[in-house]
């Protein structure tokens, strides 16, 4: 609240001229502060915070134990990273006689994500249909539409006409390259992948292409 405070006004004789009374004005700033802290309370509650982002990946399952296990299946392959942007990949399991393809991080033909659209093509198809229906669907609540998009989409990149893709960088490979070929399996709608460390074998075999 402001608050007037009156000085001693001038004359004190008979004959002398009064003088007009001085006034000072204070401002009392405590209701302004606690409606400063009322609005910051009222804004902590009410906003609502970045959600942190993960990328979901979708593993197949535990084969039983009289099913034997496959090292080259056709809906595989492995992607490995080197200095100087170089990629190569090759499907199924490393052989000797197995040839390195080269690609790049564009979208041509060469490109990581022609590669990824030819083996995950029914996966692609079946996530744009999805999203396609999403569309129509009239859940009120967004998290009952999330829950339900997620598990839909885990189902359907999970399946097991789903390409498997492994993804492997040598010590001089760049950070960002791995991040471009996770976005290009994303682009791709690859829920299968996983990045591990290279093999000797597959090392000598990228060395062998400098």
């Amino acid at each position: 609240m402001a608050e007037i405070q009156e000085g001693g006004g001038g004359g004190g004789g008979k004959h002398q001229k009064k003088r007009a009374k001085k006034s000072s004005t204070r401002i009392d700033m405590t209701p302004m502060v606690d409606l400063a802290f009322l609005l910051l309370t009222f804004f902590i509650l009410t906003s609502t915070f970045a959600k942190s982002k993960a990328t979901d990946l979708s593993f197949p399952a535990k084969p039983k134990d009289d099913q034997p296990i496959s090292k080259d299946k056709a809906n595989g392959i492995t992607i490995l990273l080197g200095e100087n942007n170089k990629v190569y990949w090759y499907p199924g399991a490393l052989t000797p006689d197995k040839v390195l393809t080269k690609a790049d991080y564009s979208s041509s033909k060469d490109g990581l994500r022609a590669v990824f659209s030819i083996g995950n093509k029914k996966v692609y198809d079946k996530m744009q249909n999805l999203k396609a229906d999403a569309k129509k669907w009239t859940y009120k609540d967004d998290a009952v539409f999330d829950s339900i998009y997620k598990y839909k989409s885990k189902e359907i990149k999970g399946g097991e006409d789903a390409l498997v893709v492994i993804v492997k960088a040598d010590d001089k490979a760049s950070y960002k390259n791995v991040i471009d070929v996770v976005d290009e399996l994303n682009i791709s709608e690859i829920g299968k992948f996983v990045i591990v460390d290279m093999t000797p074998e597959e090392k000598a075999k990228l060395d062998a292409l400098k």
